[in-house]
């Protein structure tokens, strides 16, 4: 696990040092590190839906499915230069989708709240 994470940094810091990326830049390296994850802890199918479709209360940016066509949890990322998840966790935007999706998971791609 050490050697992947490793890996996930580097790959955020490289595209962070290219000066021009954008939040969505980075979502496949999340992407990448979840997969891996899974791969690691022995789960023999997980999907992962970048920038799903919109819904009633709005749109994570990421789906995670069982893959058995059952949503496990959500994914809300915000650009790794939001420091402050702290404000983030108290939006309206964060708190209607803790009330409508189940296991709803905020990060700025370095830290992880679940």
């Amino acid at each position: 696990m050490k050697k992947i994470l490793e890996q996930y940094l580097k790959n955020l810091t490289e595209t962070f040092q290219r000066g021009d990326a954008r939040e969505e830049s980075y979502y496949k390296h999340l992407d990448v590190l979840i997969k891996q994850y899974a791969e690691i802890k022995n789960i023999k199918k997980i999907d992962v839906t970048i920038v799903p479709k919109k819904t009633e209360a709005g749109n994570p940016d990421f789906r995670i499915w069982d893959g058995r066509n059952h949503v496990t949890g959500y994914i809300e990322a915000k650009d790794p230069s939001v420091t402050n998840l702290d404000h983030i966790e108290t939006t309206e935007q964060l708190q209607r989708y803790c009330e409508t999706f189940p296991n709803v998971i905020l990060t700025n791609f370095y830290e992880f709240r679940l």
